[in-house]
């Protein structure tokens, strides 16, 4: 097979922790042609299909020049056994209408992992409200009259942006209120700007567990990502510790309960985020942690989803 690869510069990858380049070397180790191109290098125009600029690589084992270009030519995404969209978030708008341009890229016949239309209806962190069973008190609003309000009730609160990624602009206030004026200045701008609170979790010190679902069903083990010196945030952007363990009982019921839905709707690939036994995320756009955990448990994370690629395709 011939797999696309739609992704940040090859360049850019670090690849002792980077999940597509796992995703490529288990590609290429099927026997899988691996290609690559950014969202920059795909187009659309009147009376042809959508393109892309692409690089034809060849993993080649060295850390320190990890691939060799082969070919690059243009092609149509249809033409390509899959599509796997791996542009890193954050979910702005040059990524919205990427997801357009590879729903016309699927209505002319391509493969892809994840489908652009579900990216497109599961905000990462609005896609929660859907699932209120499992998740801890939480606000969605721009009022700051209502973010007192929930936090006069709930004292210890968590205040994050919508679009935000890897930890950054997430503010925790404790039930004294200290700067929870300047916070709600600075996240809601004037009201411009819708913000989520939700109560502070002391599980965070046990780690914010990223829980893998591949083909609607969860992978084994996770990656609880434990936050380090005084931080309350346990995003490896933001120095937390990766720590791999086996899935909780929670874990895994609210992985089954949430796997076949998402997976109906197209979505090959999510993580889930849990603090103590509360949904708070659901990644859809670029999930990641499967080095960590395969180094660390010995589980093939990148083969399972692997597996899922083939099985979706017709002609695997």
């Amino acid at each position: 097979m011939n797999i696309l690869f739609v992704a940040d510069p090859l360049e850019s990858f670090k690849i002792h922790k980077d999940t597509t380049f796992s995703m490529m070397r288990e590609a290429q180790k099927r026997g899988h042609q691996v290609t690559a191109c950014e969202m920059t290098d795909v187009r659309w125009q009147q009376g042809e299909s959508v393109t892309a600029q692409v690089r034809e690589i060849r993993l080649t084992g060295d850390a320190a020049t990890w691939f060799t270009e082969t070919r690059t030519h243009r092609a149509a995404l249809k033409d390509f056994d899959a599509v796997v969209m791996r542009k890193d978030p954050p979910f702005d708008s040059e990524y919205f209408y990427a997801t357009h341009l590879l729903g016309q890229a699927e209505r002319e016949g391509a493969k892809v992992f994840n489908s652009p239309a579900a990216l497109r209806n599961h905000p990462e962190k609005l896609a929660i409200m859907e699932f209120p069973q499992f998740i801890a008190p939480t606000l969605v609003t721009k009022s700051e009259a209502d973010i007192r309000a929930f936090h006069a009730q709930h004292g210890d609160i968590i205040l994050k942006p919508l679009d935000g990624m890897g930890g950054t602009g997430i503010f925790k206030v404790g039930a004294d209120g200290l700067n929870l004026g300047v916070i709600i200045e600075t996240l809601n701008q004037g009201g411009a700007q819708t913000v989520m609170v939700q109560q502070f979790l002391p599980g965070i010190a046990h780690g914010d567990k990223r829980v893998l679902l591949i083909g609607g069903k969860p992978v084994p083990f996770c990656l609880a990502r434990i936050p380090q010196g005084g931080e309350v945030r346990g995003n490896l952007a933001a120095g937390g510790k990766g720590v791999a363990q086996p899935i909780s009982t929670r874990d895994r019921e609210i992985a089954e309960a949430l796997g076949p839905i998402l997976v109906s709707r197209g979505l090959t690939l999510v993580g889930l985020d849990i603090i103590g036994d509360s949904l708070t995320e659901i990644n859809v756009t670029s999930p990641t942690c499967f080095q960590e955990i395969t180094d660390q448990m010995g589980c093939d994370v990148a083969a399972l989803f692997m597996d899922a690629v083939e099985a979706a395709l017709p002609n695997a």
